[in-house]
């Protein structure tokens, strides 16, 4: 059995779904024989003060790096500011995390036989690969979004020079990485177009616990909280950053404000957030429900609540990411609501699964049609939820993908 080190930049109780994917992957590999350890930071993300009870922080080198533990697993956090919308904020606290994080890896844990590090950030790779050189570990590194492409098709990075030592320092990370993991077969293609060998690249697609996610009924406490148990709801519940394109989702609404039946319900946080809430408030949209970000263990209500749910893609970052909440939406038999472009991995999903509908993305007048349409056909939209939670079970359970990876670990990568 081996000795895993996870190094992410999100892990429980944080409760953005890349920190609930790799505490489920942890807790997995540790019942599988793994001994396993957790360098990650300090609760910044989404911040779920119930989970947070549930797993308590204490003091190890002061407030600069603290221990919990997590159903078993040693883990570290070193500290980190709430996450803000300043872009230089951000890379500050990044490097931060990088420096103190590489120190307490070398001098606070034990010995490891392999680290995994999720992406985004793109640095995380670096940093696993700084941690490696001095524990003479190899690292997996997995691709959760593709850096820096998912950032310049955003236009968030626009200096030519910036680009330049990003793609640099991406070839140096997959090169230097034993393996590299993507979710979908796209991403695969893409890192195969960057010159990655196909013996490196492992597609290995995110996963959903279909035991804590699962179907409930539309009439809930969370519906009746929010009157809407006698509607037809429309709902997204995420990131609110410029790769969700939620502007044509709140277009949608204005165009359909005249059908008093059909709510629209926004729920997270991100970047965008105020700007969204902004423009609901212009538009006076009476059919517009925005709520904070809700904790992991109302999930199942709300999507419960929902007939249909949006998951979202600008158009030019749908080969370079899949949003892993279409595979709760699944687990809890609720049809998806696709808004990207034909022939991505999410639209794939959808078509092979017949989990839902799928209109293109940016086009608010094509997703309010589509919506009209749902709200008059309850059997069809019953039917695709059905059809999702039977895929996930198929294909994306927690423990058939877990299996993966520790096939991945246990091999150290022979195919």
């Amino acid at each position: 059995m081996a000795k895993i080190l996870f190094l992410s930049l999100v892990f429980p109780p944080d409760s953005v779904s890349t920190a609930q994917i790799m505490g489920d992957l942890a807790v997995d590999l540790k019942r599988l024989g793994h001994n396993v350890e957790v360098l990650t930071t300090t609760p910044h993300y989404n911040r779920d003060l119930e989970a947070e009870s549930r797993q308590p922080l204490h003091k190890f080198w002061g407030a600069v790096l603290q221990k919990s533990t997590y159903q078993g697993i040693s883990v570290f956090h070193v500290i980190m500011p709430k996450k803000g919308v300043s872009i230089i904020a951000r890379i500050l606290a990044w490097i931060n995390f990088h420096i103190l994080s590489t120190i307490a890896g070398v001098l606070a844990l034990h010995q490891p036989d392999m680290i995994i590090a999720p992406s985004p950030p793109l640095t995380i790779g670096l940093n696993a690969w700084l941690l490696g050189l001095f524990r003479c570990a190899p690292y997996i590194y997995n691709v959760q979004e593709i850096y820096p492409d998912y950032a310049i098709e955003l236009g968030v990075i626009r200096n030519q020079r910036i680009i330049d030592v990003l793609f640099w320092l991406e070839r140096f990370i997959y090169n230097n990485a034993k393996f590299v993991t993507v979710i979908a077969p796209h991403m695969a293609q893409q890192l195969h177009k960057k010159g990655v060998p196909a013996e490196k690249v492992k597609v290995i697609p995110n996963f959903v616990d279909i035991e804590d996610l699962h179907p409930l009924p539309k009439d809930n406490d969370f519906s009746r909280q929010h009157n809407i148990s006698d509607k037809f709801v429309v709902s997204y519940a995420g990131n609110m950053g410029p790769g969700q394109d939620l502007e044509t989702f709140i277009e949608a609404a204005a165009i359909l404000h005249l059908y008093p039946n059909i709510r629209f319900m926004m729920m997270g946080d991100g970047m965008l957030r105020d700007s969204l809430i902004q423009k609901v408030a212009e538009l006076k949209l009476s059919n517009f429900l925005f709520l904070p970000y809700q904790p992991y263990s109302l999930m199942p209500q709300i999507y419960a609540a929902s007939d249909l749910c949006l998951v979202a893609q600008k158009s030019g970052i749908a080969s370079v990411a899949v949003p892993s909440k279409v595979y709760r939406i699944m687990a809890c038999a609720r049809p998806v609501l696709a808004a990207t472009v034909p022939a991505s991995d999410l639209s794939n999903l959808i078509a092979e699964s017949g989990s839902g509908i799928i209109v293109e993305a940016g086009a608010p007048q094509s997703l309010a049609d589509a919506i009209l349409s749902a709200s008059l056909s309850a059997e069809k939209l019953h039917a695709m939820g059905q059809a999702g939670r039977n895929h996930v079970v198929q294909y994306y359970s927690r423990q058939a993908i877990s299996l993966q990876y520790n096939a991945l670990v246990d091999n150290k990568g022979a195919s």
